[in-house]
């Protein structure tokens, strides 16, 4: 399908850029960067927020707490914006946004992340470590956060999903411990993205350079996490290089275009054939990054209520 019409009318301003860094950093380019990602004419919904620092083993985690309403053992999402390990906070959309939403349509309690970034010579493990500690917090924290203990998913988009699959591992080797489920939005779980099918390939074909994300470009970000090298990946910082068996279920949304998405696609493979229950949906005309925009756009609005869905689903799994 043709990339959305909204989105497709916003493609002229990255005319002439080199880049997905290039646009990201370049300080001469923050007007057009506002005007592709800004949508002034959407207003997330109010809710209640507040914060609170979670203790961790490189100092305090922020978190940013959206309560339910009416309050009293909702299902809770522990949830991580995207950005490429280096770029997004709690004022994020993709972290922001969502949150408002899934309070407002379902009464989910959202517990967003502000993991520390890769920059100033942090690297993995320290953004793992951060969400690791707030999942826990969370999970010895349900009873005062008005949570339904048996209902604590962890999710996120992008490298916030990279995270939250990471975390999901080492809480199951650590902790012995699951959420109900494993949430993860054009995840990425390769150090090395496998090759695109060639239906993706001509899709991608003529989309402008900041919005693609070719093999050398990927693993300089996958490096900058990391610290060093791709071959000192271990499975909590790629998840396609762990043993899957024994995860929770797992929701896997894909963007329909995105270089990343044979990541998804093949992680998701993997679960499959490791026993796991996971569940992969292609949304159509949608970029990498599709929660960073309104809600009121049909497939992000749409994926918004099928992530509400699957957090608040009891699973035979959660009740054991």
């Amino acid at each position: 399908m043709p990339i959305h019409p909204t989105l497709a009318s916003r493609l002229p301003l990255l005319e002439g850029i080199s880049s997905f860094r290039e646009f990201s950093e370049n300080p001469d380019l923050a007007a057009r960067r506002r005007a592709y990602t800004d949508h002034p004419e959407y207003e997330a919904p109010a809710v209640a927020t507040r914060t609170e620092q979670v203790p961790g083993p490189h100092g305090p985690v922020p978190v940013r707490i959206y309560p339910a309403d009416p309050v009293g053992h909702a299902p809770c999402l522990v949830w991580m914006h995207g950005g490429a390990f280096s770029a997004g906070d709690l004022d994020t959309p993709e972290a922001d946004w969502v949150a408002r939403e899934l309070v407002a349509r379902a009464g989910i309690v959202v517990v967003s992340v502000d993991y520390r970034l890769c920059t100033s010579g942090s690297t993995y493990p320290v953004p793992l470590d951060d969400v690791v500690a707030a999942a826990r917090w969370v999970r010895e924290n349900a009873s005062s956060l008005d949570v339904d203990g048996t209902r604590i998913s962890i999710g996120g988009a992008s490298a916030g999903g990279n995270l939250a699959a990471g975390a999901t591992l080492r809480l199951r080797d650590e902790d012995d411990w699951a959420p109900a489920h494993l949430v993860l939005a054009y995840a990425v779980a390769h150090a090395v993205i496998p090759p695109a099918s060639a239906s993706l390939a001509a899709l991608m074909q003529d989309m402008p350079p900041p919005l693609r994300f070719p093999p050398d470009e990927w693993q300089f970000l996958a490096r900058n996490y990391l610290g060093g090298p791709i071959s000192t990946a271990d499975g909590y910082a790629f998840p396609a290089l762990a043993t899957l068996e024994g995860l929770c279920p797992v929701l896997a949304l894909n963007a329909e275009y995105d270089d990343l998405r044979p990541s998804s696609e093949a992680f998701a493979g993997a679960l499959a054939l490791a026993g796991v229950n996971v569940r992969q949906v292609l949304v159509k005309t949608m970029l990498h990054g599709f929660l960073g925009r309104p809600a009121n756009l049909e497939p992000v609005g749409a994926a918004i209520d099928l992530i509400a869905v699957t957090v608040a689903t009891v699973t035979e799994r959660t009740r054991a």
